[in-house]
């Protein structure tokens, strides 16, 4: 019995602390390309052999989150050196994410950090970056300015300063027909409201530029990682930033969607769109 405890402790131990890890391998994901249900671990193949892998989000819905940590755990299991990509933090603000995984950060400092970048409650985020601490997981902001996009949303590319582009040294804005009849069927007609729907999808270029941009600087100096970016379905999808990579780099990625009724199901996504859809969600 003795012996029994000390493994099942041992296994709780190596897992991060988290009785939940043990099941991640057996998260169910829809195959788009064999057109079948499978587990987890069975994409795991695959998905080791990329660079980057996309898993995408309702930035509210709660049960996505606990399934892109399961991604990440996955990974990590598997001895994949893993990189945590954000949409929620801004590249100005590495050293903090830096200072906040090396644990220099008390939680209460590092939560002002993180509503200074992004707007959805703490507790819906905070596992990722629990698990990111405990295992010393590297997090990178890839994001921008919202003052940026949201310029750009309601006023054009050509309304940035030139300061303001100098810190777009590398983002194109070039909205062409494909991708204006992305961001109709990724957001729906009703996304942009009452804003220029050109102005719209430069906004939503560029925001899919940067991040872009910054996971390739990343894996540029860090070669033997995975980068797992961490953001809205609307840009996981490959009209979006996988779209940005592709037209810059041939490194190898994959795109995880999460399951929504009547908007991702293996009915309605193609391989045009990703290649898994977590499923089961709850």
């Amino acid at each position: 019995m003795k012996n029994v405890i000390v493994a099942l402790l041992t296994l709780y131990l190596t897992s991060g602390g988290s009785w939940a890890q043990q099941d991640v391998l057996s998260q169910p994901v829809f195959d788009v390309a064999r057109g079948q249900k499978i587990l987890l671990s069975e994409a795991l193949p695959l998905l080791k052999a990329t660079r980057v892998i996309l898993v995408g989000e309702h930035h509210g819905n709660q049960s996505h989150h606990r399934a892109q940590l399961r991604v990440v755990q996955a990974l990590v299991q598997a001895g994949v050196r893993v990189a945590i990509g954000l949409e929620m933090f801004r590249r100005d603000s590495q050293e903090a994410l830096d200072r906040w995984v090396a644990g220099e950060t008390e939680e209460a400092a590092f939560q002002k950090i993180y509503y200074d970048n992004w707007n959805f409650p703490w507790p819906a985020y905070s596992p990722f970056f629990e698990y990111a601490r405990r295992r010393q997981i590297p997090m990178i902001g890839l994001n921008i300015s919202r003052a940026i996009t949201q310029q750009v949303a309601q006023e054009g590319f050509e309304s940035l300063s030139p300061a303001q582009k100098g810190q777009l040294s590398e983002v194109v804005c070039r909205v062409d027909q494909e991708y204006m009849q992305y961001i109709k069927n990724a957001f729906g007609s009703h996304a942009h409201g009452q804003l220029n729907f050109n102005y719209f999808c430069e906004a939503q270029m560029v925001w899919d530029n940067v991040m872009a941009v910054n996971a390739l600087a990343y894996l540029k100096t860090h070669p033997e990682t995975v980068v797992v970016i961490l953001t809205g379905t609307g840009h996981a999808r490959k009209g979006a930033i996988p779209r940005q990579i592709r037209q810059r780099s041939d490194v190898p990625y994959a795109v995880i969607l999460p399951e929504t009724p009547g908007i991702i199901e293996a009915t309605t996504v193609s391989l045009n769109d990703a290649d898994f859809i977590l499923l089961d969600l709850k």
